[in-house]
């Protein structure tokens, strides 16, 4: 397994992630030229589908060069087919508006419950299930989390909160620290769950000031990452998950099936291994949310189920993760 000093990079001389972030690539044609595609303008998409495009410099560095197919790229680059209408592909996929509580929070599984804690992502993912989603009306932080924790206090079934977004990462330490101050009053709430992905496409922010935050939470915390594929992960990554490891996080992965992205035995078992390699165990593989402007990333079922099988074959059983699909109104991930 990897081991990486916690202080070996992100040290203070290294950028702030707020810089980073703000220097984040915007335009199609500044990416095809960063990638030595500048030539290609059949590469170039028609419109951005209501999505921009936003990638971080530091993910575009792991890209190949050259290489159209680069299964990073794929997952950023804005394409013509996002703009087909599919049957089947929802505005709302998995049923969140359905799920809603209060302003920014969502109640779909017993026990735990799920906040909008932030509309911002460092990455905006083409496969994304919330690309139509209203966050300027349903974001948790607009209230200054009155309403949210309101309904946890009164709520005393919930033992989980989750943070999601977006991204909840994107918000700053001392707005993170806000929340929990305000968790501190709601002693049925134990486990914190954080889904992030910018410990993968941003490790800058795992910074000494979250990392401090976080190892200081009297709560029990688990932090859910988002790779889907093993050229994501770079020494960089490695410090951020060993130094979420030490502040006392369980440290899992969930990964989208996709098409051309990693929809392969070979792909899939070296993101495990490179995974588990940063102390970071496979969680979930998600079959594709349908939500409108994705279909051109859809494996079938079929497809999927024969590709863990040979995951299985391949690996321990630790290191395969559980192919799952939501569907909206069930109580839980369905297995596939």
């Amino acid at each position: 397994m990897i081991t990486a000093s916690p202080h070996a990079r992100l040290l203070p001389s290294a950028p702030d992630w707020r810089e980073l972030w703000r220097d984040a690539i915007t335009d199609v044609r500044e990416l095809l030229q960063v990638v030595g595609l500048g030539d290609r303008a059949d590469l170039l998409p028609r419109g951005d589908a209501d999505f921009a495009l936003r990638v971080p410099r530091g993910f575009v560095a792991r890209m190949r060069r050259n290489d159209p197919s680069d299964p990073l790229l794929l997952q950023v680059l804005p394409q013509t087919a996002e703009h087909d209408r599919v049957a089947g592909f929802t505005v709302d996929a998995v049923g969140d508006m359905a799920a809603r509580e209060t302003q920014g929070l969502l109640h779909k599984y017993e026990g735990r419950a799920l906040l909008i804690a932030s509309g911002s992502c460092a990455i905006n993912c083409r496969y994304c299930f919330r690309r139509h989603f209203p966050y300027g009306e349903e974001m948790a932080a607009a209230g200054q989390w009155r309403r949210a924790l309101d309904h946890l206090r009164e709520d005393t079934s919930i033992s989980e909160l989750i943070l999601s977004g977006g991204d909840p990462l994107a918000l700053a330490t001392p707005k993170l620290e806000e929340l929990t101050r305000g968790l501190a009053e709601v002693p049925h709430v134990t486990r914190l769950r954080i889904h992030t992905r910018l410990p993968v496409v941003l490790p800058e922010r795992i910074d000494t000031p979250f990392i401090a935050w976080l190892a200081a939470l009297p709560l029990q915390k688990v932090v859910v990452l988002h790779a889907n594929h093993a050229n994501e992960m770079d020494a960089g990554v490695d410090v951020a998950c060993a130094r979420l490891r030490e502040a006392g996080c369980t440290v899992l992965n969930q990964s989208v099936l996709l098409r051309r992205v990693n929809d392969s035995v070979d792909a899939l078992t070296a993101l495990s291994e490179r995974l588990f390699a940063a102390g970071v165990l496979p969680y979930y593989l998600h079959q594709l949310d349908r939500v409108h402007g994705v279909a051109h990333f859809e494996v079938d079922d079929a497809r999927a189920m024969a590709l863990v099988d040979g995951l299985r074959a391949r690996l321990p059983g630790y290191l395969v993760p559980r192919l799952v699909r939501e569907v909206s109104g069930e109580m839980s991930k369905r297995p596939l």
